[in-house]
This record gives C-alpha cells, structure tokens and sequence, in this order.
C-alpha cells in the first residue's frame, strides 16, 4: 500500500486503533502486575521479541540484550526467570507515550511509541528510572484481536544499570 498519498487517519479506523492500543498498554500491564507469564500470549507464535540498545541499533550492529524468535522461546526465558534467577523484590511502572501509526499493509500496522520503565525496590522503596527509548512494533490484526508479530525496544542507554531478566 503507497502510504504516501494517504494521512495517517486514513490507514487506520478508531476501532482498530483501539485494538493496537490495548495490545501495547496490555503488555506494559502484564509486567507492572507481576504477571510476566502471560506476556508470551500477546506475541504471535512465530512473533519476534527484541531488546537492543540505541547505539546498535542506530549502527544496525546484530547485538541485542534478548533476542526471542517465538512466543515459545519468550515463555521458555520466563520460565527460567522465575525458576533460576534471584534478586530483591521489585515492582515496574511503564509510561507509555502516544501510539503513532506508521504505516499499513492488509492487516499489518507498524507503529511507534516511546516508553519509559520505573523500577521501585520493595526493601528500601528506592525508586528509579531504568530504560527509556521507542518501542518499534509490528501488529497483526486478525478480526478483532491483535497481536505483536516483532516488537523491537530500542532503550536509549548503552549502560543496563542492573541484569534486564524481565522483559520492557
């Protein structure tokens, strides 16, 4: 589809906005509620969950911080984090920015959001901002669902001031 000739209100009807919107707020909330196990339900099943810093990005270096190409191997990365990893208590607050959409071929959005992650220590109450950057995401709508067929999170930061276990 040559978006060019279209404005950006004409590639998406408001109840499908709404559709992208909740799947993206959903899976802000899913993290912030300690519910990171239902995170993988959100992506397709050969969808692609991806982590990468602004400076790789930017230079298209193939390094990311997680690199999941199925839902399956995003649950099976939850699992191990529950299962092997030990740290301190900790609740996260996402605050999501508008949701542009970008562009539109069928049934596929690609949108732009930019997102900011804080992290509050449940011992001390230390609170902290951990990542900021730009969610890049690609939408497949079926009906009237949505799910995420790569979701790409650039964080502005080339420094990840502790280990990143749960995904942003």
């Amino acid at each position: 589809m040559n978006t060019t000739s279209l404005k950006k209100a004409d590639l998406i009807p408001p109840d499908e906005y709404f559709l992208i919107q909740d799947l993206i707020f959903e899976w802000a909330r899913v993290i912030d509620e300690n519910r990171v196990e239902d995170i993988a339900k959100l992506l397709d099943s050969q969808g692609r969950y991806t982590v990468k810093s602004r400076f790789n990005h930017d230079r298209d270096l193939p390094l990311a911080v997680i690199d999941c190409h199925s839902a399956a191997q995003l649950r099976d990365r939850i699992l191990s984090m529950r299962l092997a990893n030990v740290y301190e208590p900790q609740h996260y607050r996402h605050i999501i920015s508008g949701i542009q959409v970008m562009d539109r071929e069928g049934q596929i959005i690609h949108t732009r959001s930019n997102f900011m992650v804080v992290r509050t220590m449940d011992l001390d109450g230390e609170i902290k901002v951990i990542f900021t950057g730009q969610a890049q995401d690609i939408i497949q709508l079926h009906e009237s669902e949505a799910k995420f067929k790569e979701r790409l999170m650039v964080f502005d930061s080339r420094v990840i001031e502790t280990l990143l276990v749960i995904p942003l």
